[in-house]
């Protein structure tokens, strides 16, 4: 006989890869709209998770999330703060996926957490690094704010879509990571023709 599909959990499931996607531009940021939201009793969390809905954990996400926004501005230090950004990226994208899967056995949820949360999470951390790297190559590290901002703003619009519209998220994720990786293409090719054109006009 046919089994019924559960859509709560297929919902659950994208939602928490988008907000693993989100974490991949800013480690708290989605971590802090889950919590609000798991607050406000839009996203039900597993009860392993309920301590991501107290007011010690809102707190210290909401602090978390200032601090790591503010610091991305300052020159040369948003490239060292990749080196713990990336693997905090993973652990926050593993929760964002196993926090919603309420009805999971406890180790299934992190293990799909893991694979999907940590995977979404890591590689749009890497290709964030990457654009960052390109910027820095071509403009000194002046064009970094410019990036920075471009990341906070799709932390967030990415983490409230994959809360309010879960296949939003994920496709706006696809949608960034294409621009992100096209310009990235651009720019090394702009590079490796200028070396070509100067021998040249030699």
């Amino acid at each position: 006989m046919p089994t019924s599909i559960d859509w709560s959990v297929i919902l659950a499931l994208v939602s928490g890869i988008g907000l693993a996607a989100a974490a991949g531009f800013r480690v708290f940021v989605p971590l802090l709209l889950l919590a609000v939201a798991a607050r406000a009793g839009v996203v039900p969390l597993a009860p392993s998770f309920a301590w991501l809905s107290s007011d010690a954990a809102l707190i210290t996400l909401g602090s978390a999330c200032a601090l790591e926004i503010g610091a991305y501005y300052i020159p040369w230090l948003d490239h060292a703060l990749d080196v713990i950004a990336a693997p905090a990226a993973v652990v926050a994208g593993s929760i964002a996926v196993a926090a919603p899967l309420a009805g999971f056995d406890p180790w299934l949820a992190w293990a799909v957490g893991i694979v999907a949360g940590g995977g979404a999470a890591g590689l749009v951390q890497g290709a964030t690094i990457l654009a960052r790297g390109v910027s820095l190559i071509a403009t000194g590290g002046l064009g970094n704010p410019i990036v920075a901002t471009a990341e906070n703003a799709l932390a967030i619009l990415v983490a409230a879509m994959a809360i309010l519209v879960p296949v939003l998220g994920v496709l706006a994720v696809g949608v960034a990571l294409f621009i992100i990786i096209r310009r990235v293409r651009r720019a090394k090719t702009r590079r490796q023709r200028e070396p070509a054109s100067l021998a040249v006009a030699a």
